[in-house]
């Protein structure tokens, strides 16, 4: 430096001193400063002061020699110590040039940078806070050195200007918030730790309310929950949990949709191998079970997007059992919060804004700029969001059409997890239950998804499909949509409908098409889409039948009327072509028919045939029997049709007797022994009045070969009494009441046998020729091959 050059009022011995490489020289040049500034001050000469600060700021502080600056430094520091309450007046000049120094490559240099503003701070004290900003900029760089005394020295400077902003009631914080939400995505250890550090000294300042703005450092704090260092993350932890104290006591003042978004986003893992993003996820889900709870149904229009952060959790093993508990609970919270007057629409509310139904929700962007930043850097990708309410919003309105698209891509997703499905399904009929009207919009799309559902492999998924299936095909919502609208959903998967009806229709009643297409007043024009196409896919998937088939038909017998059901699908049989599957669907039905619990009430309706709902189900039921002799036989045993019974085994001596028909000849005899059968063996005590049940039990027995049911049923017939050992006395009482009851069956059951007989030859006489038709086929590929 040029020290010749006029520097007054600092006197050259000053100036000599301020360039020594000896800190001691220097310190003695600043007790010189000092002295002097002293003198200004009591002559009240602010131009002398502002001359002296600007040549130790430009000519040292800022000079090219280091030496030179560490005297700057001390200079202006001493500059500050004589100024004393007045260095307010001058803080500008002083703190520039010192924070320039910060970013200088020497260390020591960085360290007596520190220790001036120290200085500076500790004299000026609050005068110091409009500069805040500027100091916490050059802070939270030296937190991030690498020099231990540089870090060392900052870390004074902090704890001082800590306590000037506690014990000050006029700090900046909407100036400060920019520069906080800038500095927080720092990915630096110490810079993050100085961060949180200052978040959790202002979140404690009761004139400071740091409520206001946490949507914009929220996401911010959740990155910094995922580092590295064990110590930031509890401290991190403890100021999140600060922050939700604070929501829990004044929840109207709080923001919930402007950080709904965040933490959709953090409920989401993106890297599952990072074990830091476990604890992410449950602070963020435990944060979205206290915002459901707290905003109640103001979080509706945006439930679409927890729905995408929940549901993948509800399938967590307990390795995660704390975050699947918290998702349980968002996911159950939600679900209350749906009511029937979200099936409203705006008209009837008399409200005058348009449905959000017409218009999805879009990602605002205002003030998210760092948000989408951070989502882009943490690499998530199909994350739904939440929209802000609008500040004039009269009503809350449910995002319904968000939520079924969500809940539609979760089945359709052959990763998502059991629960998770489980969960789904249990949405949809909470939806159908509480918004039928609005849901059957969405039925035509979900109508193919759910019925491939059925193929599930667990039993509580199917038991849930089926209950939604159930809802959707008996709830009177359904019967306002147009006929065959149902159509249009996947016509590849409609069986041959009956002539007269069409899959979206009711037959008229009282129509000749009365005995081939079920009544069913309680079921819409979904419920016989629905039996059409479950068909279908038990006829696609042998090993579904097979497997689920009993299962499913039984549950639908709960969930629906079973004489709905049984009437339906043997009016659909009707019609198939595939002759093979009718008679197996046949066999299976009537086994369901026969043994299960399920259908006492059909069973004993059938039974009697007493009125005339009973005799048009037997007639409908019996058509498409025909496709199973055997099934055939069975249902005229259950209906005490005896005679006809008769008849019918007459004609298995024209049939083509095979293995598998003789099986089930046999399993028949095991289901007369059953308790299902127990009124039938009673009868065979009163061998004059059924002569025909006896002889078509014989006639089972002859068709037999001598295995064990044919020991069984000859035992059994061999007790059949003798008629005149019957008889008692006086029968007369006994007869009379006897024709009564066959009087008021037979006023009901007026039924021509003989034309369901010939109808039973003409469908034997089809299955016979495709029997044909596949062995010939089978012998031609046999000759090819020989050739």
């Amino acid at each position: 430096m040029n020290t010749e050059k006029d520097f007054s009022p600092l006197t050259p011995n000053i100036v000599r001193a301020l360039n020594d490489k000896l800190y001691e020289k220097r310190k003695v040049a600043a007790l010189e400063i000092e002295k002097l500034v002293r003198e200004f001050v009591a002559q009240n000469n602010s131009t002398q002061i502002r001359h002296v600060i600007q040549i130790l700021a430009s000519e040292f502080a800022l000079s090219q020699h280091p030496h030179s600056r560490k005297g700057g430094l001390i200079g202006l520091a001493a500059c500050s110590i004589a100024l004393g309450k007045d260095s307010g007046l001058y803080l500008k000049e002083l703190i520039e040039p010192v924070l320039t120094c910060f970013n200088d490559s020497d260390s020591r240099l960085r360290y007596y940078a520190c220790e001036a503003l120290y200085n500076i701070v500790k004299v000026a004290r609050g005068a110091v806070l409009p500069h805040f900003n500027l100091l916490f900029d050059g802070l939270s760089k030296l937190a991030a050195d690498p020099d231990p005394n540089v870090k060392s020295g900052s870390e004074l400077l902090d704890r001082l200007l800590k306590d000037i902003v506690t014990e000050s009631n006029k700090f900046d914080l909407v100036a400060f918030v920019p520069l906080l939400r800038e500095r927080i995505y720092s990915n630096n250890q110490y810079a993050r730790q100085f961060i949180i550090s200052w978040i959790l000294v202002l979140e404690s300042v009761p004139d400071i309310n740091l409520l206001d703005y946490l949507p914009e450092i929220l996401d911010g704090l959740f990155q910094i929950l995922g580092d590295n260092s064990k110590e930031i993350r509890r401290t991190c932890e403890v100021v999140l949990g600060e922050f939700l104290k604070e929501i829990k006591k004044t929840p109207s003042s709080v923001k919930f949709a402007e950080m709904a978004n965040i933490l959709v986003i953090h409920c989401q893992v993106a890297d599952e191998t990072k074990l830091t993003n476990d604890l992410i996820q449950l602070t963020a889900m435990t944060w979205m079970r206290e915002f459901i709870q707290l905003a109640g149904r103001a979080v509706l229009p945006y439930s679409s997007g927890i729905l995408t952060a929940v549901l993948p959790c509800l399938s967590y093993d307990d390795r995660k059992k704390s975050t699947k508990e918290a998702a349980s609970a968002c996911n159950h919270s939600l679900m209350k919060l749906v009511t029937p007057e979200d099936d409203e629409e705006e008209e009837e509310r008399g409200g005058g804004t348009p449905s959000r139904e017409d218009s999805p929700p879009k990602i605002e962007g205002d003030g998210n700029d760092m948000l989408n930043a951070s989502q882009e850097s943490v690499g998530f990708s199909n994350i739904s969001f939440f929209t802000p309410a609008s500040a004039d919003r009269p009503q809350v309105t449910l995002d319904l059409d968000g939520i079924v698209q969500v809940l539609d891509r979760h089945l359709h997703d052959s990763s998502t997890g059991m629960m998770t499905r489980i969960a789904v399904l249990k949405w949809l009929y909470h939806l159908y239950i509480k918004t039928p009207r609005k849901m059957f919009r969405h039925t035509d799309s979900l109508f193919p998804m759910l019925l491939k559902t059925l193929c599930d492999e667990s039993d509580e998924v199917i038991l849930k499909d089926l209950e939604v299936l159930a809802e959707i095909a008996s709830s009177p919502a359904g019967q306002t949509d147009p006929a065959g609208s149902c159509d249009n959903a996947d016509n590849k998967l409609e069986l041959m409908v009956p002539d007269g009806v069409k899959p979206g229709q009711q037959p008229s009643a009282g129509s000749k098409a009365a005995d081939s297409s079920p009544s069913t007043p309680s079921m819409n024009s979904y419920f016989y889409k629905f039996m059409i196409n479950l068909l279908k896919r038990f006829s696609l998937e042998r090993k579904l039948l097979e497997n689920r088939g009993a299962f499913i038909i039984r549950q639908l017998c709960l969930l629906l009327h079973a004489e709905n059901i049984f009437h339906s699908m043997a009016d659909i049989l009707l019609k198939e072509e595939d002759l093979k599957f009718a008679s197996t669907m046949v066999q299976t039905l009537n086994t369901i028919l026969l043994t299960s619990s399920e259908l006492f009430q059909l069973r004993n309706q059938l039974k009697d045939l007493r009125t005339q709902e009973s005799c048009a189900l037997f007639c409908c039921l019996y058509r498409s029997w025909c496709h199973n002799p055997v099934a055939t036989v069975s249902l005229c045993f259950l209906t005490q049709n005896y005679r006809h019974a008769y008849d019918l085994i007459q004609k298995f001596g024209d049939l083509e007797v095979t293995v598998d028909f003789l099986m089930e000849v046999d399993k028949l005899v095991q289901l007369i022994e059953s308790p299902i059968f127990t009124y039938l063996r009673l009868q065979l005590l009163d061998v004059e009045n059924n002569p025909y049940l006896i002889k078509a039990l014989y006639g089972l027995l002859m068709l037999l070969p001598q295995s064990q049911a044919f020991q069984l049923l000859s035992h059994r017939l061999r007790c059949v009494p003798n008629p005149e050992l019957m008889r008692t006395v006086d029968e007369s009482k006994y007869m009379e009441s006897k024709q009564q009851v066959n009087s008021k069956r037979a006023s009901y059951a007026q039924m021509d046998y003989n034309e369901l007989l010939q109808h039973f030859d003409r469908i034997q006489s089809k299955h016979l020729e495709v029997r044909h038709q596949r062995s010939g086929r089978a012998t031609d590929h046999s000759d090819r091959k020989l050739m």
